[in-house]
């Protein structure tokens, strides 16, 4: 039968899908639009299964906040390539994932969320096809609090979240400020209670080694070993790290200074390898 030019290009408009691609399914579905597209979503999903062990570590790392600064997503939309990761179309794509993503609480929820009709999961498989590369969601973090602010890094390589105990003069700023520092310092906890104890016990151990090839006495290990602990603190949890905008003082200092009583309660950090 005869397809024509304006059925192929509400076809490639709906799917993203190429010219060609979309002239032949919509042959193969002897004109019918909607088994047309699942032809092309069958061919995404023969794509996904052959690039399944393909390494995808480009992409956009993507974060937006709501209109009342109470909740915040970081996503990140995976590829394989530079080029497909800062393609316009991709970015549109990955974007309106993170819209979806806002009211969203985990990545289950995420990937089973509606899609213009079809899951995001399978929008991920169909655009495999279409792009030809591994398409996928790298990552999905979500914080909550009385104000949540936002960083997106340059070229979109790593965002952050920051989740602050008041939202009062000043909260937009500092919430900017410490998402900044997390992206530039990727702290692995908030503080000394969110550092897993397993950690902890490696980090004794590792000093101890230390300590004992410098031929230091086995009873004086304990003391010195907690010393180097608190400087493992100190460099790897986010509140204790020295500000990246002013080093004489912490993170914690730092928004003591915006005011007394506002404390950092969360954040989330995701970055492309």
């Amino acid at each position: 039968m005869k397809i024509t030019a304006s059925e192929v290009n509400k076809l490639r408009q709906a799917t993203g899908a190429g010219m060609m691609d979309c002239k032949k399914a919509l042959v193969e579905a002897e004109g019918d639009f909607d088994k047309a597209v699942e032809n092309l979503r069958k061919k995404g999903q023969k794509v996904a299964a052959n690039r399944a062990d393909r390494n995808s570590g480009e992409g956009a790392v993507l974060a937006k906040v709501n209109a009342d600064n109470t909740a915040g997503v970081v996503v990140s939309v995976n590829c394989e390539t530079d080029f497909v990761g800062k393609n316009d179309t991709y970015l549109a794509l990955a974007n309106q994932i993170l819209d979806i993503a806002l009211d969203k609480t985990s990545l289950e929820d995420l990937l089973a969320a509606d899609f213009g009709g079809m899951t995001i999961a399978d929008k991920l498989t169909e655009q495999t096809g279409v792009i030809g590369e591994k398409i996928e969601i790298g990552g999905f973090k979500r914080v909550e609090g009385p104000f949540v602010g936002h960083y997106i890094h340059a070229g979109n390589r790593i965002a952050t979240l920051v989740g602050l105990s008041a939202a009062l003069d000043g909260a937009a700023e500092a919430a900017k400020n410490v998402a900044m520092q997390a992206a530039a310092m990727n702290p692995i906890a908030l503080n000394e209670d969110g550092v897993d104890a397993s950690v902890i016990e490696k980090e004794i151990e590792i000093a101890k080694d230390q300590l004992r090839q410098e031929g230091k006495p086995e009873a004086m290990l304990d003391n010195i070993a907690k010393g180097k602990i608190k400087r493992f603190f100190k460099d790897n949890t986010l509140v204790n790290q020295d500000f990246i905008k002013d080093s004489k003082q912490s993170v914690s200092q730092y928004i003591k200074s915006v005011d007394a009583s506002l404390e950092v309660t969360a954040f989330a950090r995701l970055a492309l390898d």
